[in-house]
């Protein structure tokens, strides 16, 4: 059988994102071999919005709560990468990724974010690292205040913003200048 024909299958004639019927066809997920595993089968609205940032309906994407569940690598890492795009960390801290599914879902974001982030010292920071905040910073919204030495672990990279990270700061997700970090 053909690819397509094994997508059809696979997918039961429905985008495996949002369920769609319409003008279906075959993204590969890069970096990607162009085997099934590696495919996924979508339609023409996700594929435009996956291929073109600028064309992002937010909308269109409430179906990932649905999607990211799937049973498919390639789906999940789709799911991955666009609930990144859209800054949904409540649904990316529930989605499930084996070491190597999240280091493939992460690779296309890391050239979407051009600069790398780095702490005060200049040093890399990468997506999983433990940074400590060298100086008191007031969390607006939050009222309290995340104290020099506090540790921050298991960060996130902001994907489009080399200048931020997210953390855990006193059990509330805060969004922090690099700049008053240094990775641990």
């Amino acid at each position: 059988m053909s690819l397509e024909k094994d997508l059809q299958t696979r997918s039961n004639n429905k985008c495996e994102l949002c369920t769609s019927t319409d003008n279906l066809s075959i993204l590969e997920v890069k970096p990607s071999d162009a085997s099934i595993d590696q495919c996924v089968y979508v339609c023409s609205v996700c594929k435009e919005q996956i291929e073109d940032k600028d064309k992002m309906d937010e909308n269109h994407w409430h179906c990932l709560n649905d999607s990211m569940w799937s049973e498919e690598t390639a789906v999940k890492v789709v799911a991955y990468r666009m609930l990144s795009r859209l800054k949904n960390q409540e649904l990316l801290d529930m989605l499930y990724l084996e070491e190597s599914e999240k280091a493939w879902a992460e690779s296309s974001l890391i050239s979407e974010n051009k600069d790398p982030t780095r702490d005060s010292n200049g040093t890399i920071l990468q997506a999983g690292d433990s940074v400590s905040v060298i100086k008191d910073l007031v969390v607006k919204g939050a009222g309290f205040t995340a104290k020099q030495g506090t540790t921050v672990k298991n960060i996130h990279l902001v994907p489009g913003n080399s200048e931020q990270i997210e953390g855990r700061v006193n059990g509330t997700k805060i969004v922090l200048l690099s700049c008053y970090l240094k990775k641990l």
